[in-house]
């Protein structure tokens, strides 16, 4: 099967929202769906970065970037958080998400992004780059349990940000539940 990554279109939406469904279950899928939907619609999200990746014209997988950025001092490091990602469960295992998130990184690499967070599985987001954020003095805008401590990572895009600024990831205001920062 042939799969190929593109920006997602409104039209897209029922598509992304049954792949969101399938890989986290009716109750998680839910929410996730929802999240989606409220980031694409949030101003303080924009601009968006959606991906879907398709195979023979359906869509099998979904990520999001949204806006960010780091408070330093008397500058902004211009960030993304990339959440949420999703591959059906009949495409997972076949490298369509290391392709989703490849693309993204590509994608905003080649804008003003100078940094790209996520909370996610610290056994999967290595594999692209990710290394834990806060060892780094970057913090997630909600406290993460100690337990989960590796599972919030940061991936830098130009050269020579981490290691010269510190401070707190603000995000988009539907990230505002301290619900969504605990794994």
């Amino acid at each position: 099967m042939n799969y190929r990554v593109r920006k997602a279109l409104e039209a897209d939406s029922r598509a992304i929202t049954d792949v969101i469904m399938a890989a986290f279950g009716n109750d998680e899928g839910e929410l996730i769906s929802q999240l989606v939907t409220d980031l694409q619609a949030d101003p303080t999200a924009q601009p968006p970065l959606s991906l879907v990746a398709t195979a023979d014209n359906s869509v099998v997988g979904h990520i999001l970037f949204t806006s960010a950025c780091i408070r330093h001092l008397d500058r902004k490091v211009s960030s993304s958080l990339l959440a949420p990602l999703a591959v059906h469960p009949e495409c997972q295992g076949l490298g369509i998400g290391g392709q989703l998130i490849n693309e993204g990184l590509r994608q905003l690499g080649e804008g003003d992004t100078q940094l790209v967070f996520v909370l996610g599985h610290p056994d999967y987001y290595p594999r692209y780059g990710f290394s834990p954020a806060g060892t780094r003095g970057l913090d997630a805008p909600y406290p993460i349990l100690p337990e989960n401590a590796d599972a919030w990572m940061v991936q830098e895009l130009q050269p020579g940000v981490i290691g010269s600024v510190s401070g707190q990831l603000v995000c988009a205001e539907t990230f505002a539940a301290p619900a969504l920062w605990q794994e």
